[in-house]
């Protein structure tokens, strides 16, 4: 699961694509002209940006230039109808990572978003373990020694970003940034709430808890 920016004025298209990423487990968030994609990166982390061309307010590649002038790293990909070469090359100079051009397949662009998510320093990967946990990003499966345990979506996006991120410690403001959507209506109580379900999953009875509270700090994953 990755936390995704799509940046696309045509809505019609923006509802396909989310649609379609939500069906892949992804996270979502969608705004439709340049200003507000600029304002959302600002206050808001992404694991991979869809970035159409053509938007209003301030084109593609002006937010893409604004991004990367800031030290905006995440993988961007250029969504284009253009298809000259020497259009390409301004895209890529100003710091796109990839381009589709439309109109496209959305297996395709499932395709160039785990290229880029697969990138050393990327949120992806096939498997991953902690202890005797083993998560299954893209069949959306965890086990417990060998197991099946059960886990509702967010409790998954939590664990999923947490088994990413092993031994980096972050606040409970930091996990809603970048496991729930911007707008929901959520809190601090929130995470921790959902932790405690989350434990009460995944934990062994004579061992430490896997994800550790550091008070007044935050949390994070042992292996």
């Amino acid at each position: 699961m990755a936390k995704i920016l799509l940046v696309e004025d045509d809505r019609d298209l923006a509802g396909m694509v989310v649609d379609w990423l939500k069906f892949e487990h992804h996270l979502v968030e969608v705004v439709h002209d340049g200003e507000d994609a600029v304002n959302m990166l600002k206050s808001y982390q992404f694991d991979v940006i869809i970035l159409d061309w053509q938007l209003p307010k301030m084109e593609g590649v002006d937010v893409l230039r604004n991004y990367r002038s800031s030290g905006g790293q995440t993988p961007v990909l250029m969504l284009t109808g253009k298809g000259a070469i020497s259009e390409k090359e301004v895209g890529l100079d100003a710091g796109a990572d990839d381009y589709l051009t439309k109109p496209f397949h959305m297996k395709e662009l499932s395709a160039r978003l785990r290229a880029l998510l697969r990138r050393p320093g990327s949120v992806t990967g096939n498997i991953l373990t902690a202890r005797d946990i083993c998560l299954e990003p893209g069949s959306f499966r965890v086990t417990k020694g060998g197991a099946d345990i059960q886990l509702l979506p967010k409790e998954f996006a939590l664990l999923e970003f947490l088994m990413r991120h092993q031994n980096q410690v972050f606040s409970a403001d930091a996990l809603l940034d970048r496991v729930w959507k911007s707008e929901s209506n959520v809190s601090p109580e929130t995470v921790r709430t959902c932790l405690k379900r989350l434990r009460r999953k995944i934990d062994a009875s004579e061992q430490e808890s896997l994800i550790q509270t550091l008070h007044g700090v935050g949390y994070k994953l042992t292996s």
